[in-house]
């Protein structure tokens, strides 16, 4: 697989190390009256729809920077 990289163009994946859904990255407030039922959402009752996805890469054997790839994630019937 190919990266786009925004600043050095395609580069191979091999480059790259996968670090999650970047989605993940809008943690809920850990000192808001609510934060054990919000952490507990936010950590299991995920949804998992067939779509956009938005992934978080670093560029470990590059440049070093973090990006957020975005995929596009459908059911394929035959």
């Amino acid at each position: 697989m190919i990266i786009d990289h925004p600043l050095l163009g395609p580069r191979d994946i091999s480059e790259f190390i996968y670090l999650g859904d970047a989605s993940l990255l809008n943690r809920p407030n850990w000192d808001d009256k609510k934060a054990e039922d919000n952490f507990y959402k936010y950590l299991y009752l995920r949804k998992n729809v067939a779509g956009n996805h938005k992934e978080l890469w670093f560029h470990q054997q590059g440049d070093r920077s973090w990006l957020v790839i975005s995929e596009i994630l459908l059911l394929m019937k035959s």
